[in-house]
């Protein structure tokens, strides 16, 4: 196994690694950038039916993280109904590898996971 460079600021905390971690490393900010990446430009109803599970409230903060961040473009439209999209920014865009990197990473390894939860399920009583 390759060990990473471990003579690097990350460990501090004022380092900018940290700050993005912060901002885009949470479960839904993924999900929701990996939508985008998907299925391109979406209109909130279009994410929500999309990402199975996540509640209204969770979407709506989520994307105006990722927009506060410089991730998510968000277009609104001067008509009634009000009409709003989501985009990727070209900064957002740049993500793709990564996250395909731990898509696949999460799909090859699941059932390691799995069977590590429940052993450890197993032994650790509440």
């Amino acid at each position: 196994m390759n060990q990473p460079d471990c003579q690097t600021e990350i460990f501090k905390a004022n380092c900018p690694t940290q700050h993005v971690l912060d901002a885009i490393a949470d479960k839904w900010s993924v999900i929701v950038i990996y939508a985008l990446l998907c299925s391109g430009t979406q209109r909130y109803n279009e994410l929500q039916r999309q990402i199975g599970g996540i509640s209204q409230k969770m979407l709506t903060q989520t994307l105006r993280n990722l927009e506060r961040n410089g991730l998510v473009h968000r277009q609104a439209y001067p008509v009634v109904p009000p009409k709003v999209e989501y985009s990727l920014t070209p900064l957002g865009e740049t993500i793709t590898e990564p996250l395909e990197a731990l898509c696949h990473w999460a799909m090859l390894h699941f059932p390691e996971v799995e069977i590590a939860r429940t052993r450890y399920n197993a032994t650790v009583q509440d």
